[in-house]
């Protein structure tokens, strides 16, 4: 995170390096308590195969978007300054000083509506449902599993090729709640609403990019 704040890289190249770290971490600590159920994607699939009772769907689903808004907002404090520098104080969504993308994830500013939508709608998807498909396999006692212990390793090492397979072009958004939580914060915090809207993503991004009378004019945070 540091490096993405001095270097200034776009979106979800870090990331998809150090959230598997983040992952491990959280895995590890509640793989024992509710069986790291970290992803609401994750649960819903445990319910639909019976191995998870429905009524337990929405409180982890609240509890996994309220620990995702509480790391949003201490990754913020920890770095309150580093931020503010590199934004030069103005909290964007959009434009090289942006920094929302630190937090949820974003479109590259190359990408049109059309690819945007079938990059969302094809891949996202996909890679949630690999990532369902391969824990699965790897807590499947019937499988030759993953040496007791080491779980959280296997699932962070699979998180990390799917970052990097499918991640380029609006980041790793293979968890809701990880996504939503920050996204939560961030409005909150002083990024506006732009962080939910179209021409605070894709719809502004595109513009820039190919309307040369529009980058003359300068386009601001709320839109056009």
């Amino acid at each position: 995170f540091a490096l993405n704040i001095q270097y200034g890289v776009y979106g979800g190249g870090l990331d998809v390096l150090h959230g598997p770290f983040q992952l491990y971490d959280s895995t590890i600590l509640r793989f024992s308590v509710s069986g790291g159920h970290l992803n609401p994607a994750f649960t819903l699939t445990m319910c639909l195969l019976g191995q998870c009772p429905w009524w337990k769907l929405p409180i982890f689903s609240v509890v996994q978007t309220m620990g995702a808004f509480l790391g949003a907002g201490t990754v913020y404090m920890l770095y309150y300054d580093a931020i503010h520098s590199y934004s030069n104080g103005t909290l964007a969504v959009t434009g090289p000083r942006e920094t929302a993308s630190i937090f949820a994830t974003y479109p590259a500013p190359y990408l049109s509506l059309g690819n945007g939508f079938f990059d969302q709608v094809g891949p996202a998807v996909l890679g949630t449902g690999v990532l369902i498909l391969s824990i699965l396999a790897i807590i499947d006692s019937r499988n030759r599993r993953v040496p007791h212990g080491l779980e959280p390793i296997a699932v962070g090492l699979l998180v990390t090729a799917l970052g990097l397979a499918m991640g380029a072009n609006c980041m790793c958004a293979i968890n809701p709640a990880r996504d939503l939580g920050p996204r939560l914060f961030t409005y909150l915090a002083g990024w506006g609403p732009q962080v939910f809207s179209r021409n605070g993503g894709l719809g502004v991004r595109s513009l820039e990019a190919k309307s040369p009378r529009v980058r003359k004019q300068g386009v601001t945070k709320s839109g056009v």
